[in-house]
Parts: C-alpha cells; structure tokens; sequence
C-alpha cells in the first residue's frame, strides 16, 4: 500500500484511501475492467464509492499514465495496469480479453518507415483457448 501511495504522491495525485484501493484493485485483478466492474468491486468494501469518483479517479491515473484506458473493442472503455507493450485478444465467445506477452520485433522499434512510433495497440479477436476446449467437450 505504501507504494502505492507513493506512487500516486509521485505522479502529483492525492493518495485518497478510495484512490489506493482502486489502483490495489486494477493491479490485483488484470481483467481489462470498465469503471462498472471496477466499481461493483469496490462498492461492498468502501460504501461511500460513487460511479464519479470512480470515473474521475480512472480519468486521472490514465492522464498520468499510471493505467492505459483501451477503447479498442466495440463501444467500452476498459483499464489495465500493465505498462508493458503487449497484444490484447479478445474472445468472441466469452468476452474476456486476453494479454498476448509475446514479442514481434516491431513492437520494439522505435522507427516504422521514418515515423517515430509514441504508442501502439495490437488488437486481435477470436476465441479463447478455454472456449475452444469447452466446444469440443460439447462434440
């Protein structure tokens, strides 16, 4: 918790104990979250929560660059914690979405055709390996 609070101190946010517990919950639990999900998380735990503060907090840690807000899939906007470039898939069937930690060499690169690359998002959907499984058990 301590880091956490630091953390926030560092990028200039008041470490608020609702701020602490929704940074705690996004690093604890790498589902790609919407503010909802991060929300009925908390609620049970911290019955003061509003959907604002929730929201407001999520817009602050993404403008400090503590999470990545992903508005890659349909119409939601989801958060994550993880910093590292990675690939997001997303499964048809169960809607979870997946991190793909595995390396392409121009995730790496810092240069695309002369342009210089800030940020970038691999997206992919399909169905999940857990799905594909429980397809063939039904066969």
């Amino acid at each position: 918790m301590k880091s956490f609070k630091k953390m926030l101190v560092d990028k200039g946010i008041s470490p608020s104990m609702q701020r602490i517990k929704i940074l705690e919950y996004l690093s604890k639990n790498r589902i790609h979250p919407t503010a909802d999900d991060v929300y009925r998380a908390l609620v049970k735990e911290i019955p003061t929560l509003s959907k604002t503060t929730v929201y407001n907090t999520l817009k602050a840690f993404t403008n400090k660059g503590i999470l990545t807000a992903l508005s890659v899939f349909e119409n939601e906007v989801r958060y994550e914690y993880e910093q590292q470039p990675h690939i997001h898939f997303k499964c048809l069937k169960c809607g979870r979405i997946y991190d793909i930690n595995e390396k392409y060499d121009y995730l790496n690169d810092k240069y695309i055709a002369g342009h210089k690359v800030i940020e970038h998002h691999v997206n992919l959907k399909g169905i999940c390996k857990n799905c594909l499984e429980k397809e063939k058990e039904d066969e």
